[in-house]
């Protein structure tokens, strides 16, 4: 498939499309994540992230079709996507409960690189399988692909993160969404999705609305219990 080949700019677009749709996602994770470094390290988390998510995705790519056909790939995937939303959702150490109760996510570069690493490699196993498809085995245009989400996942991630400065709810949308997403990993596993598809499609919305709920509702109430804990601690401090 030549670049003379007009199928070989549908799968250019098709390419294009799922980056951008699939994108956000992924540029979501990266800002929760980031979002606690210092100013000057926020690029280091973003770049470091890339690149070692990047690295994930090409080894994905070679292997999508046989690690999609693993029964309980995706629900693994699912609950530690659950764990990883929940956890974004916590206070730092020394966080005030006037301040934002969604502080966390790894105050220090290295969790934050692997937070994001491991977070995409679970989000990118339906983007990677688009991708790979749309290529129709041509190496190009999934190299194409990979980098092509790079500049849209960056530069996404450093607009939803000003964002979360003016809007700190954001973060807990973000985390929600989060949820949704390992919500439909729960049902798109290769041992659910038959039965659910005929037997309960109702769950295909039900379940990542549901996870989503969780996530947020897990989480706010475990920052609650952490500011109640550190507001004690700061009382006998303070008798001391």
């Amino acid at each position: 498939m030549g670049m003379a080949d007009p199928q070989f700019w549908v799968a250019v677009f098709q390419i294009i499309a799922i980056d951008i749709a699939l994108g956000a996602d992924n540029a979501v994770i990266i800002a929760l994540a980031c979002r606690n470094l210092p100013e000057n390290k926020r690029n280091q988390g973003i770049f470091w992230g890339m690149v070692g998510a990047i690295g994930i995705r090409v080894l994905l790519v070679f292997f999508a079709l046989q690690l999609l056909a693993l029964p309980y790939l995706k629900i693994i995937g699912a609950f530690l996507l659950l764990w990883i939303s929940v956890k974004l959702l916590l206070p730092e150490p020394g966080a005030s409960e006037s301040g934002p109760i969604v502080k966390g996510g790894g105050a220090t570069l290295p969790s934050v690189i692997k937070t994001i690493i491991v977070a995409d490699t679970v989000m990118s196993l339906d983007n990677v399988m688009g991708i790979a498809g749309a290529a129709r085995d041509s190496l190009a245009l999934v190299i194409f692909g990979l980098l092509f989400s790079v500049p849209i996942i960056v530069w996404g991630s450093k607009l939803v993160m000003k964002w979360i400065e003016r809007f700190p709810v954001i973060v807990v949308v973000g985390a929600g969404l989060l949820g949704w997403i390992a919500g439909g990993l729960l049902t798109t596993d290769t041992v659910s999705q038959e039965w659910v598809d005929t037997q309960a499609a109702y769950l295909h919305w039900l379940a990542p609305l549901s996870c989503s709920l969780l996530v947020i509702g897990i989480g706010k109430w475990l920052a609650a219990r952490i500011h109640k804990s550190m507001g004690v601690s700061v009382d006998l401090l303070g008798k001391d």
